[in-house]
């Protein structure tokens, strides 16, 4: 079997996902240096109007904020390449929003960027990139994609800057959304991709990068689900609980369990002669426990809706590098098939702070074998 072509000829049109961002912008340059035909689509995902009474004055670091779809559009015309802007807010809030506030009331700890890049920017986009022309999209995510002969699968592999991967976040991805996209950075280093841009004299060149969700704006999950609850005209979670030991002692009250996430230090209300982290959460019970880093530490969960990337879903137990959160280093582990979409995962070594709702990601050193939800 021929490998499929992966890398587009000049004829054809690509779609860049452009957020107003150095990366994307200089994806766009590239694209367009090297002669390609390129079209700019930046994505309308939420009204910063909203919620005013969370706004912060002249807050920045946001993603999507109508600032950068000013930068969007200023590169595009510095360009000169077509531009549009497509709104998919309706999407998004039903996508990624509404799962994030029912996560959090379910005690979890969610993860909007995945949910972002599974049902809005490698779905959506690239149904709205086929409406101008593009059959391929392209964005300035760093990871890398390549084809495996002998497997017949496209592969997803770890950034060359490992500082800047963000695979942890794109475990979602079909095989189909791999053959049509492309991520022009992976192979290189931010300080590269700075360098290109002013090479380049792309506009944002020294743009700072966004760091916060983007409808989160002064990152307080917890007054963000308040604000959103009060607009949809639902109550607020419940109030005040107790915050106990993990052998049940009651040790403080607290104004609400939504304001804590597994693996929390600060702002637990209570002293002790050592740091304490809160182990789990009940909603339910109202009840937030605490313990020692020790008491923190697990080997075994389960996680669910796992997405076989590179390699066909197993029959059997595979070892793998396993990353827990986005900073998290993977760490060695066995991953045993558990039914329905379903796999248990046990660490060689006990992990610190596996948080319900976070993403577990397989890896077989740069290779992305896969991901699910953590249960």
């Amino acid at each position: 079997m021929s490998a499929p072509q992966h890398s587009p000829d000049e004829r054809e049109l690509i779609a860049v996902a452009m957020s107003g961002g150095v990366d994307s912008s200089t994806v766009a340059a590239l694209l367009h240096r090297d002669g390609h035909a390129v079209a700019g689509m930046t994505m309308q995902l939420w009204n910063q109007r909203r919620l005013p009474e969370i706004a912060v004055e002249g807050a920045t670091g946001r993603c999507c904020s109508l600032d950068d779809v000013y930068d969007a559009r200023w590169v595009a015309g510095q360009l000169g390449i077509p531009y549009y802007v497509v709104n998919f807010e309706d999407r998004f809030e039903q996508s990624v929003v509404r799962p994030f506030v029912e996560e959090y009331l379910a005690g979890r700890t969610p993860v909007p960027c995945t949910l972002c890049n599974q049902f809005v920017k490698f779905d959506r986009f690239l149904e709205m990139a086929e409406g101008v022309g593009a059959r391929r999209m392209a964005t300035g995510h760093y990871a890398r994609i390549s084809w495996d002969e002998p497997s017949g699968r496209w592969l997803m592999l770890r950034a060359v800057d490992e500082t800047k991967d963000q695979t942890y976040f794109l475990w979602g991805l079909t095989q189909e959304q791999l053959s049509r996209t492309l991520f022009p950075l992976g192979h290189m280093r931010k300080s590269e991709v700075r360098d290109l841009a002013r090479e380049l004299e792309v506009p944002t060149a020294e743009k700072n990068d966004s760091q916060e969700i983007c409808f989160v704006p002064n990152g307080d999950y917890a007054a963000f689900l308040e604000a959103y609850l009060r607009e949809q005209g639902r109550e607020a979670p419940a109030g005040q609980g107790e915050l106990v030991s993990t052998d049940g002692h009651v040790l403080a009250r607290h104004c609400g369990v939504h304001h804590f996430t597994v693996g929390q230090r600060k702002g637990l209300g209570v002293s002790a002669p050592e740091p304490l982290y809160v182990i789990a959460t009940d909603p339910a019970a109202r009840r937030v426990t605490v313990g020692s880093n020790e008491e923190l530490l697990r080997a075994t969960f389960h996680a669910r809706e796992i997405n076989w990337i590179s390699i066909a879903g197993p029959d059997a137990a595979v070892r793998a590098g396993v990353r827990i959160r986005n900073k998290h280093i993977p760490a060695a582990a066995t991953i045993e098939p558990a039914g329905q979409g379903r796999a248990r995962i046990t660490f060689d070594e006990p992990q610190r702070a596996v948080t319900p709702g976070q993403a577990a990601v397989f890896y077989a050193g740069d290779l992305v074998l896969g991901g699910g939800w953590i249960e």
